[in-house]
C-alpha cells in the first residue's frame, strides 16, 4: 500500500467494479475526513486505561501498538471502584490480543468468568465492547453502524427531562419533543399509598401535559420505586393524560409482576435498564412484560449484545428505547445503535458532550441528533476539558420511609 495515492472512497468504489461507472456508494457509508490506507495486519492490545470522570461516570481507553485508542463507557452507579477492578482483571486476557475479534472477545470475557452475567461484569464488558468496536470503526475508516449493515436512519430522535410545567416550557423552547418525567411526590411510595399522594402524582403530571401540549410525547419513570399495589392506582389515573410509555413500574427481579401490571394497562409498559444480556431480555419478551425495552448498553452487554437484544426484540413488535443517564460516549454509543437497527423508538441522554468532547453532539430544532458521521464511534474527548473533571466518589443515594425509618428504594 505504499504511495498509495487513491483515496478511500475510489479505493472502495475500484474494487467492487464501480469506478468510473457514475456509481457511488451513498454518502454516509465513508468516515467524514478520510485517511489513507495503512497496513494494519497486525494490532495488539497494549493497555487499559480508565478514568473516574465527574459527575459519576468511567471513561475507558484501549490502546493499540498502531496508535490508534478505543474509547468506552464502562459504568455501575455507586460502584465505580469495583468496575475498575472488574476491568484490571480482565486486562491480562485482552493485552496482545487483536481488538478486532469484537464477538470472540465478548464470548471469551463472558463465557470464562464461568459465573455469567450480573451487573459488574457485564458493566465492565460493555465498556470493553465500546472501545473495541470504536477501534475496529477507525482502523477500517468507517462509522460502527457501517459495521452492521447502517446506516437505518440519519438521524436520532432525544429525550429531554423535565418535572414540572416551568421546565416542560423550557425543553420545548429548546427543541426537545420528548420529555421524561417522574413520580412526584413529597415522600417515598408505601406499599399502598391513599388518594392524596395518588393526586398530587397525577396532577403534577397533568401540568406537564398542559404546558407540552398534545403534540409533546412524555415518558413517565417509575424508577422501580413504586410498590405493585400503588403502580396500579398511579397507572389507572394516569391513562386520560396517554403518556408516551409509564417506565420501570416495579422492580425487574420478578417478571411476573411486570406481566400482570402490564395486562392491566393499555399504556406502553418499559423497563429493561436493569436487565443484562439477551438471556435476561428473553422472559420480558416471551411473557409480554412490556412493550418498550430499555437495554442499557453500558451494563447489559455492549453494542454486540444491545444488536441481538434489539433483534429480538424486533421479532415481538417491540421497539428499542437505550436507557442512558450516563456520558457522552455511552450516548455515541447509543447513536450508532440507533443506526444500525430498525426498531428504534427514542434515545435517552443527560448531556450532548459539551465539556467532555471536541465536538458536542447539537439537538436539531427537530428534537433530534444528527448520526455521527467519523470513523469508529465518531467523538474525540477533549482533554483540555477533561482535566478538571477527573475524579469523583459518588454514591447512591440512601432512602427511608418517612413514618418508620424503615429501608425504601430510591
Amino acid at each position: 500500500m505504499k504511495n498509495n495515492k487513491h483515496s478511500r472512497r475510489s479505493a472502495i468504489q475500484s474494487v467492487l467494479g464501480m469506478a468510473g461507472t457514475g456509481l457511488l456508494l451513498p454518502q454516509s457509508s465513508y468516515a467524514s475526513n478520510p485517511a489513507p490506507f495503512r497496513d494494519y495486519s497486525n494490532v495488539k492490545i497494549t493497555k487499559l486505561e480508565t478514568f473516574l470522570v465527574k459527575p459519576r461516570w468511567i471513561f475507558l481507553k484501549i490502546h493499540t501498538d498502531v496508535g490508534v485508542v478505543g474509547l468506552g463507557e464502562p459504568l455501575l452507579e455507586g460502584r465505580a471502584l469495583t468496575i475498575q477492578t472488574a476491568i484490571k482483571e480482565v486486562e491480562p486476557y485482552l493485552i496482545g490480543k487483536d481488538p478486532r475479534q469484537v464477538v470472540h472477545h465478548w464470548q471469551a470475557i463472558y463465557r470464562h468468568a464461568f459465573y455469567r452475567g450480573g451487573p459488574i461484569l457485564t458493566s465492565a464488558l460493555s465498556g470493553i465492547d465500546h472501545a473495541l468496536w470504536d477501534i475496529k470503526g477507525k482502523l477500517l475508516n468507517v462509522p460502527v453502524y457501517e459495521l452492521f449493515g447502517g446506516p437505518t436512519r440519519d438521524r436520532v430522535r432525544v429525550y429531554g427531562r423535565a418535572s414540572n410545567a416551568e421546565d416542560m416550557k423550557k425543553r420545548k423552547a429548546e427543541g426537545f419533543t420528548v420529555i421524561k418525567t417522574g413520580v412526584a411526590k413529597k415522600n417515598p411510595s408505601d406499599f399502598v399509598e391513599n388518594p392524596k399522594f395518588i393526586k398530587y402524582a397525577i396532577d403534577n403530571f397533568a401540568s406537564l401535559r398542559e404546558a407540552g401540549g398534545n403534540d409533546m410525547d412524555i415518558g413517565i419513570d417509575f424508577h422501580g420505586a413504586i410498590p405493585p399495589q400503588t403502580s396500579k392506582l398511579l397507572i389507572k389515573e394516569l391513562e386520560p393524560y396517554k403518556p408516551m410509555f409509564v417506565e420501570e413500574p416495579v422492580q425487574a427481579q420478578n417478571v411476573d409482576v411486570l406481566v400482570d401490571i402490564a395486562r392491566g394497562t393499555h399504556l406502553p409498559i418499559a423497563t429493561g435498564e436493569r436487565i443484562f444480556t439477551k438471556w435476561g431480555f428473553r422472559e420480558i419478551l416471551e411473557k409480554r412484560a412490556a412493550s418498550i425495552i430499555q437495554p442499557d448498553l453500558c451494563h447489559a452487554g455492549g453494542i454486540t449484545e444491545g444488536r441481538i437484544i434489539a433483534g429480538m426484540a424486533e421479532a415481538y413488535y417491540v421497539p428499542v428505547a437505550p436507557h442512558n443517564p450516563m456520558g457522552p460516549i455511552s450516548l455515541a454509543v447509543g447513536l450508532h445503535l440507533a443506526a444500525s437497527v430498525p426498531n428504534f423508538l427514542v434515545q435517552e441522554q443527560v448531556t450532548l458532550g459539551e465539556g467532555y468532547l471536541k465536538q458536542p453532539f447539537k439537538l436539531q430544532k427537530d428534537g433530534t441528533v444528527l448520526i455521527p458521521r467519523g470513523p469508529g464511534l465518531g467523538i474525540e474527548l477533549d482533554e483540555a476539558l477533561l482535566k478538571d473533571k477527573i475524579g469523583h466518589d459518588w454514591k447512591n443515594p440512601e432512602s427511608y420511609n418517612a413514618l418508620d425509618g424503615s429501608v425504601v428504594d430510591w
